[in-house]
């Protein structure tokens, strides 16, 4: 084992999987901080208008690049079954999965940059984004989808280093671009006077040298996770099963994007100071969710990992262990959130206390139930990890997607208020974890029959 690696199928399942998420977490808030910068900077040098400007373009950014990012959760789970069976046919499996997966990251990251810069102001007008914004939002849009190429790349790498239970390297990765793109903010937003371009331009070169970091990293490895340029080719097999395992991921996410887009432009029609109290709050759950998430591809790669090896037992336990984890956790990080949120969100907007109130609306009621978003990942990481890729998506959409838009258009078609809109949320993430939880006993019972005597 490497020092950089932890021991996914030996040890203790407790305190392996916190030793793996931890680097994860770690690695979730210095991505986010990019995004925290860039709202802080523009919010305190910018003006609201600015700050308003940078949160309406992140709904529908998400929703283009979800469905590639997918892929690299497909990557992930595969890399670590084959992984899991410690056999030369799995070594084999592994390099062509690696290859495969960073042609496909190119390749998208192209695709999204040229559907991105084409639709950036078109997209935001459908999304009824406010007249005094939309300019300055398609022009950060479009810089950012300049970085597609590199986001994709450090996604799908790390995707890959996490299976083969290197968690560390991304986290020191992302360390040093997230240094890079704070300095950068101020440069161009302060010394330029850059607006919403300049916190763009600062994140895609920060991107940049990420995506540099991880491809070097890879290119150095020397296992079968080695990434060589000369063998970079697509494997239409191995394309087949990234895809049947990604794609259900990607669409999912598509779905719950598309919702979110929908309740994005339902915000929008509240004016810009809603939209900036909106986007400062959604940016400080954002810490809260990226300690929780980071259990779903730890959930993944454990149980991913076991079942490889056809070990029952472990991936039984490495379920239990890290649904528990994320629920303790999730609770108690919304409650230290929601303590000090005012002081938070004038770190965002100082002295604007209209923003901080419109905040501090949608805080009380998101994170009140935020552990079950966090459970909810949990569910479906473990529900992937075991090959099961159709039944997550199937959850998101009934649960995530079909509740929030049934919600949209009966009750807040009613009311007409933010509190009946954002009560969406925490409503729709019960629906699904119920629906996940059903899922994983039928599921979990299946895998265990089809072992047979399971391995100690």
């Amino acid at each position: 084992m490497s020092r950089r690696n932890i021991d996914i199928l030996g040890g203790s399942v407790f305190k392996n999987m916190l030793l793996f998420a931890f680097p994860i977490i770690l690695t979730g808030f210095l991505q986010l901080l990019y995004n925290a910068a860039d709202i802080v900077v523009v919010g305190r040098y910018a003006g609201e208008n600015s700050l308003a400007a940078v949160g309406a373009t992140t709904s529908i950014t998400n929703l283009l690049i979800t469905l590639f990012i997918g892929l690299s959760v497909g990557t992930n789970v595969l890399v670590a079954q084959f992984k899991g069976q410690r056999t030369e046919n799995g070594s084999e499996l592994v390099k062509k999965c690696v290859h495969t997966s960073v042609v496909i990251a190119v390749l998208g990251g192209i695709f999204l940059t040229v559907v991105g810069v084409s639709l950036s102001h078109y997209l935001l007008k459908m999304m009824d984004t406010p007249k005094e914004i939309i300019d300055e939002a398609a022009l950060y849009m479009s810089i950012i989808f300049f970085g597609m190429p590199a986001s994709l790349l450090y996604n799908f790498g790390s995707a890959i280093l996490r299976a083969s239970g290197d968690t560390k390297s991304p986290l020191v990765y992302a360390s040093i671009s997230g240094i890079i793109n704070v300095i950068l903010n101020l440069f161009f937003v302060v010394g330029f006077k850059m607006g919403a371009a300049g916190v763009g331009l600062a994140t895609i070169i920060s991107q940049y040298l990420s995506a540099w970091l991880t491809v070097g990293c890879l290119m150095k490895e020397n296992s079968d996770i080695k990434l060589s340029l000369k063998e970079l080719k697509v494997d239409v097999k191995m394309l087949r099963r990234i895809a049947g395992n990604g794609i259900p991921s990607g669409v999912s996410g598509v779905i719950f994007g598309l919702s979110n887009v929908i309740i994005q432009s339902t915000i929008n029609g509240f004016g810009a100071i809603v939209v900036a109290g909106n986007s400062a709050a959604a940016n400080i759950e954002g810490f809260a969710y990226i300690v929780m998430n980071a259990f779903s591809p730890t959930l993944s790669t454990f149980v991913g990992q076991a079942f490889g090896a056809g070990n029952a037992k472990r991936m039984k336990k490495s379920i239990y262990t890290g649904c528990l984890q994320v629920v303790i956790i999730g609770l108690t990080i919304s409650f230290l959130i929601l303590s000090f949120r005012e002081p938070l969100l004038n770190i965002y907007a100082p002295g604007k206390s209209a923003v901080i109130e419109q905040g501090a609306k949608r805080m009380m009621i998101m994170l009140s139930g935020y552990f079950l978003c966090g459970l909810q990942d949990a569910l479906v990481g473990a529900l992937r990890g075991m090959g099961s890729s159709i039944i997550p998506t199937l959850a998101t959409i009934i649960g995530i997607c079909g509740m929030r838009l049934s919600w949209i258009y009966t009750v807040f078609a009613k009311y007409k208020t933010l509190e009946s809109l954002y009560i969406s949320y925490p409503l729709s993430w019960l629906v699904t974890d119920i629906a996940l939880a059903v899922f994983m006993i039928f599921v979990t019972r299946k895998v265990i029959r089809s072992f047979g005597t399971a391995k100690e």
